[in-house]
């Protein structure tokens, strides 16, 4: 019996760590019927856990129970076959996604992750990720992934957070608010928090924030006014968006050319002959905004409606040719 209950011990712990790894606090009694042995074995194989170099912290009394925390290292993470294929999947994601950085520590843990994952659940991988299609508009801005991290952490922690916050006319304001959600729209990052100063809700746009940092002060989850962050952060983006306007653009380049370089939801792209496309859609975004992204594309192009774009590009184009021509003083 001894033999049979030895070669059990390495099976169990790794329950035990699995357990242990999901963000709650486990009573021993919990973890003892579980696991279906003594709380007696219960504390000695959390005993074998930290020699191992796991950070399993004890709280006593009756209310009191075990839980995993941060220690000085990373150590190894027990995942279920879901767990693991949606992290693969997640990282997969990642390797695309509008985070600065975030691409090449991506692929370096995916190769981590793929190397040890089972063949049946390296296909399902493989598989999910071939029959889905991010819709992504390439265009969004860069975020440090510090940035997330932090405002994450003070999310889920319940943690006031506060920053530097600059809004769309370039005003420049601090903000001190109680974090709810980051949500991603794949062009953005957003945070939905409650501003303490204003009174009210708000959504910020990650990469306008600077200098987030959680000020240490707890405070108690208020009740989203509406749905989910997600449905905010929508209905927010549409009260936010000017009425939409039928934009009609000529290039001197190919039609693969210029879909590879403005996202699809702009309109449709056109082939007219060799080396030239015409562009024909319907925009919300800000003229301003179309007519910069316009001028960087590398290419020549005409620009035959609405007015405000066509005037929106002779302004610019007036503004950086005196830019070009304007000389240091000597």
């Amino acid at each position: 019996m001894t033999g049979a209950t030895g070669a059990q011990t390495p099976i169990r712990l790794l329950q035990l760590l699995s357990l242990l790894q999901t963000p709650r606090e486990w009573p021993g009694s919990e973890l003892s019927e579980r696991l279906g042995v003594s709380r007696r074995t219960v504390r000695r194989d959390v005993e074998r856990l930290r020699e191992l170099g796991y950070p399993v912290q004890a709280a006593q009394g009756s209310l009191g129970g075990y839980r995993l925390v941060a220690g000085k290292a990373m150590p190894p993470l027990v995942l279920d076959d879901e767990e693991a294929v949606a992290i693969a999947v997640g990282l997969r994601v990642g390797a695309g996604h509008a985070v600065e950085g975030v691409e090449e520590a991506s692929v370096r843990a995916l190769a981590k992750l793929e190397q040890v994952l089972p063949a049946r659940l390296r296909h399902r991988v493989s598989a999910l990720q071939t029959a889905t299609m991010p819709l992504t508009s390439g265009d969004g801005a860069s975020i440090a992934p510090e940035t997330l991290t932090v405002m994450a952490s003070a999310a889920a922690g319940h943690e006031r957070l506060r920053f530097s916050y600059r809004a769309g006319d370039g005003t420049e304001t601090r903000r001190l608010t109680e974090p709810y959600r980051l949500v991603s729209t794949g062009r953005r990052w957003y945070l939905v928090a409650y501003d303490i100063d204003r009174e009210d809700w708000r959504t910020f746009r990650v990469d306008r924030v600077t200098e987030p940092f959680a000020t240490g002060a707890r405070f108690a989850p208020r009740e989203l006014p509406q749905g989910d962050a997600a449905e905010f952060i929508r209905q927010s983006v549409r009260r936010g968006q000017q009425s939409a306007y039928e934009i009609d653009v000529t290039f001197a380049a190919s039609a693969e050319f210029v879909r590879a370089r403005l996202r699809s939801s702009l309109g449709t792209v056109e082939p007219l002959g060799t080396g030239r496309c015409r562009l024909r859609g319907t925009a919300t975004d800000s003229v301003e905004w179309l007519a910069v992204r316009l001028a960087v594309m590398n290419c020549d192009f005409t620009a035959h409606g609405p007015p405000e774009l066509v005037r929106c590009l002779s302004e610019l184009g007036h503004r950086l040719t005196r830019a070009a021509e304007s000389r240091p003083e000597e």
